[in-house]
């Protein structure tokens, strides 16, 4: 790797960031105008056209809010709660492929020939993709206890353990329900999970074939239960309503950030809707296609693209451009989900959403696997 591809892939990796975080204020628009949409009112319509420029007044406000930190507080942990809420989101979003790769050609530069390069549409092409994510992803009960515990307030503290408690609770139906995917697709690749389902629905069922041309190869079609339990373990994962009992108003003032304001309150912000971003894109990946549009294979998308552009590398960068857009629709269907779903369901009591976790999920995770074990067996018999 020579210094030129170094600086591309820091380059690609920053944007990557950035984009994450200008996503969230776009989802705070999306979710006050669902929001009213859903309960007949107006929503931000003042500042700007549609009420845009709204979250360019709430950022001033974060970040021109009073700094305030208790007196009894942990200073250090108080202060380092929020930025360590930021890094799992960010760190496990630089894994997910959001589109083909495509060629960039040579170039001179300063006197030097560099390339030609494959840049993958991703922050880091990892083999062992869902491990990395998932374990990257588990850190984030971490901070929130910090901030819990660092805060020296009571609320904070009950937010925090329920947290930790919740987090603990789904991550088990969270990891079961994905091993079917794993089963399924026989690696931890995402790329590869993605490739398996191009084209259209087929199977081997006892030694035949089975197509069924009029659906695509999707994973939701051979993991339906798996998709279920993965994407209410994803509300549970993400503090999201009707999981949303660390920061139960109602109950604990604001759960764990009770104590913080401004620039720390937003960090935490970022952190909640980076993980709605990353379960929504596994939720793709896992179970309906990736970045694949439905019924038309990437040769022929390629092919229709070659009708009206030609270039060895304008060509795939055009298909590696139009994937990507069809992964942000299904990324933005999912995100919608969340919105849909926070102003549509009421909080559940703690105690049933210990029991759903328990005495539901866990064995309906178990359950599929084990059914997914007898699909793949009677997939490969004679």
């Amino acid at each position: 790797m020579d210094r030129m591809e170094i600086f591309i892939n820091t380059v690609k990796i920053v944007v990557i960031f950035l984009m994450m975080i200008q996503v969230v204020p776009l989802l705070v628009w999306v979710e006050r105008r669902g929001s009213a949409f859903i309960q007949h009112r107006f929503g931000p319509n003042r500042v700007g056209p549609l009420g845009l420029l709204q979250l360019l007044a709430d950022a001033v406000k974060f970040i021109n809010k009073e700094e305030f930190v208790p007196a009894a507080s942990n200073r250090v942990l108080f202060y380092l709660a929020p930025i360590l809420a930021l890094l799992p989101g960010m760190l496990a979003v630089l894994a997910i492929p959001f589109s083909t790769p495509f060629g960039i050609p040579s170039f001179e530069f300063m006197g030097s020939s560099y390339g030609p390069y494959t840049l993958q549409v991703q922050g880091a092409e990892i083999p062992l993709g869902i491990i990395y994510i998932f374990g990257v992803s588990s850190l984030a009960a971490y901070p929130v206890l910090l901030a819990g515990w660092a805060s020296s307030n009571k609320y904070s503290l009950m937010g925090g353990l329920r947290a930790s408690a919740q987090t603990i609770s789904y991550e088990l139906g969270l990891g079961m329900s994905v091993v079917g995917v794993m089963m399924l697709y026989g690696t931890f690749h995402l790329n590869d999970m993605i490739a398996a389902q191009e084209g259209l629905l087929a199977f081997r069922f006892f030694g035949n074939e089975i197509n069924l041309p009029f659906l695509p190869n999707w994973g939701i079609f051979f993991q339906p239960i798996g998709f279920i339990l993965f994407f209410v373990c994803i509300f549970a994962e993400s503090n999201r309503l009707p999981f949303d009992l660390p920061e139960a108003e109602a109950e604990l003032v604001a759960g764990f950030h009770t104590e913080y304001s401004g620039f720390k309150m937003l960090m935490f912000y970022i952190g909640e809707y980076g993980h709605m971003i990353v379960g929504s894109a596994l939720v793709v990946i896992f179970y309906f296609g990736g970045y694949h549009i439905p019924y038309v294979s990437e040769a022929g998308l390629t092919s229709f693209v070659s009708q009206y552009f030609t270039g060895e590398y304008l060509v795939p960068f055009l298909v590696s451009f139009i994937y990507l857009h069809v992964f942000i629709l299904k990324l933005a269907l999912f995100l919608w989900i969340f919105v849909w779903v926070r102003w549509s369901l009421p909080r559940f009591r703690y105690d049933q959403l210990m029991s759903l976790g328990w005495k539901t999920l866990l064995p309906w995770s178990i359950f599929n696997m084990i059914l997914t074990t007898v699909f793949i067996y009677a997939a490969n018999a004679a």
